[in-house]
């Protein structure tokens, strides 16, 4: 049976089931850790009595503090945050070598699966924080870029079920965003922060057998380096240009979700005292919002693709970097609102900060699918991987870098500016993305798919 036949995962090849599977079980663990971190660090971990219990902590923070100036705790931890959400998708370029020169794409996500529960497994004691971190880096850089290399390689040229899996993978992706804040979160909030660790741990060891029990369904391993022997054969010209669109299309991702991912930072810290959290006579931990998060951004997938299928269908569909834009002014809205809500209440209603996150979180529709349907289609066969690794480092890396160091400014602006900053740099990533359509329309004149580049997403 080719690629096109395999219709048995509603109407997409079976491996893709298994892959997004995996991936429910891997964001889960992922988006468990990232919602109680900064809140760990501000409450226990760093607070004396705790923090010098941490293997190699106080030369550690001599070390952050060396590069980035004093900080306090609250900054501290948020550029903690940064460091560790950022090199989580920095060093895919790493697992990007070992996927596509040595190993394969299926052997390093199993490499990263285990260094990613052995670091789960870790953060569930305080003395380990350090390593635990270090693992999970590792283990998240050989997992993501092969894992979404993976998606794209069960599709030949030309098959238009690419961006549909693409969003598949992003609603599995959000199903354990979903459910992480909920159980992690729960557990650490209320019953002691190392049980919600342990919970993301177990559940990465469910994802290594998923992805175990799907091996035969995957798509055989591009390894160049070892079936090219011999010299390996220079990119041509038309390779280069679209390697060249593909990096500009990622500028304004960049710029829209550093603002965006400061909904996982310091926005969880501002609510847990600045909004209402009473329901029903209870008072809800804060990281339920986050749960809320997940939700919404697969009501935003389900809601996108039938409407670009519906103007597809009128010849109107919004091309790739119009939908980018349309995500950029998303989530200045979704600012705006939370701005507002900061001036306008002492105690923020829990309304507010829903449509926040519901605005932003549409936003992903716009963004996420057509952002890596490009670069899985236009990225030259020998350096897939790469460039979907690049894609997380500027779209998820950087941004996460930047939304750490962003947080000195948190103390000093005050929330309802500190929310009208990040605002800004969501409008500015869409003008970005308005400007570079024709020059990105330019490079790909001469690609074998020609102008269709940054036509409708769904030819992709």
């Amino acid at each position: 049976m080719t690629a096109s036949d395999d219709t048995a995962f509603f109407g997409h090849p079976r491996g893709l089931a298994y892959l997004a599977f995996t991936q429910v079980w891997e964001r889960f663990s992922f988006y468990g850790m990232q919602a109680l971190l900064t809140l760990y660090m501000v409450h226990q971990l760093l607070l004396p009595g705790h923090v010098e219990q941490v293997l190699g902590f106080a030369g550690f923070r001599s070390a952050v503090e060396g590069v980035f100036g004093p900080l306090s705790n609250l900054a501290l931890a948020s550029q903690i945050f940064g460091l560790y959400t950022g090199f989580v998708s920095l060093t895919p370029l790493l697992g990007a070598w070992l996927g596509d020169r040595v190993l394969g794409q299926r052997a390093t996500s199993i490499l990263g699966l285990l260094l990613m529960a052995a670091g789960h497994l870790l953060m569930a004691f305080e003395a380990a924080f350090l390593p635990a971190l270090a693992l999970l880096i590792l283990g998240a850089g050989c997992l993501k870029g092969n894992m979404y290399a993976q998606v794209g390689n069960l599709y030949g040229a030309g098959d238009r079920r690419r961006t549909p899996a693409f969003s598949i993978f992003l609603m599995a992706l959000n199903t354990g965003a979903l459910a992480a804040p909920l159980v992690c979160g729960t557990l650490g909030e209320v019953y002691g922060w190392h049980y919600g660790f342990g919970a993301a741990g177990l559940g990465m060891i469910v994802g290594v057998g998923i992805y175990v029990a799907g091996w035969r369904y995957l798509p055989p391993d591009r390894i160049h380096a070892r079936r090219q022997p011999g010299p390996k054969p220079p990119l041509h010209r038309d390779e280069w240009r679209a390697i060249a669109a593909v990096l500009l299309m990622l500028v304004p991702p960049l710029l829209i979700l550093t603002a965006c991912n400061q909904a996982y930072n310091l926005v969880i810290v501002w609510a847990e005292g600045a909004m209402d959290r009473r329901m029903f006579g209870l008072t809800m931990p804060v990281t339920w919002l986050l749960s809320l998060d997940g939700a919404m951004t697969i009501v935003g997938i389900l809601i996108t693709f039938p409407v670009w299928r519906w103007l597809a269908a009128r010849r109107r569909e919004p091309d790739t970097l119009h939908k980018i834009g349309i995500a950029a002014l998303l989530t200045t809205l979704a600012y705006a609102v939370l701005a507002m809500g900061a001036t306008l209440w002492p105690l923020v209603p829990l309304a507010v900060v829903a449509l926040f996150f519901t605005l932003f979180d549409v936003s992903f529709g716009w963004l996420d699918p057509p952002t890596n349907a490009f670069v899985a289609r236009f990225s030259p066969a020998a350096v897939t991987t790469t460039l979907m690794s690049i894609n997380l480092m500027m779209v998820s890396g950087i941004p996460f870098l930047t939304v750490g160091w962003l947080g000195r400014f948190y103390e000093t602006l005050g929330p309802a500016n500190f929310w009208w900053l990040h605002a800004g740099i969501a409008a500015a990533g869409g003008v970005a993305a308005l400007l570079l359509r024709p020059v990105i329309a330019g490079l790909l004149d001469d690609h074998a798919e020609g102008q269709q580049a940054v036509a409708a997403t769904t030819a992709f």
